[in-house]
């Protein structure tokens, strides 16, 4: 049995590779009953995606791929809890964001210790290759 799909064409005349709505002959994305459906998803995601630039650079926040990325969101978060109204739901995120923090730290520590043990050891390990 074929795979139905979307009669839309590219510009080199491959066509769409989508699965067309139940009701048609076109994906959602191509569907003229949908285009104003999907013009406004296409400007949500262009905001969202400018807001999420705007936030990192207020924040400082290059994302979170390093130890000290998350420890930058982690201060962040901190920074924001102790400027809420002082409540027992305040008392617990800092707690829980101490204890996320400590765990980064020891995390770190680790990451540290090995990368110095393998420094220390990887001219020995190439020796013997």
């Amino acid at each position: 049995m074929a795979k139905r799909a979307c009669s839309t064409a590219n510009e080199d005349g491959d066509r769409c590779q989508a699965p067309p709505l139940h009701d048609g002959d076109f994906c959602l994305m191509h569907s003229p009953e949908h285009a104003e459906e999907v013009a406004e998803a296409r400007r949500l995601g262009g905001l969202r995606r400018r807001r999420e630039k705007t936030v990192a650079v207020a924040y400082d926040l290059e994302g979170l791929g390093t130890v000290d990325q998350i420890r930058r969101l982690i201060e962040i978060a901190a920074l924001d809890a102790l400027g809420l109204e002082n409540s027992v739901a305040r008392s617990r995120t800092l707690a829980y964001l101490a204890q996320v923090a400590l765990k980064a730290l020891e995390i770190s520590d680790f990451a540290d210790r090995v990368a110095a043990l393998e420094a220390a050891i990887g001219p020995r390990l190439m020796r013997k290759r």
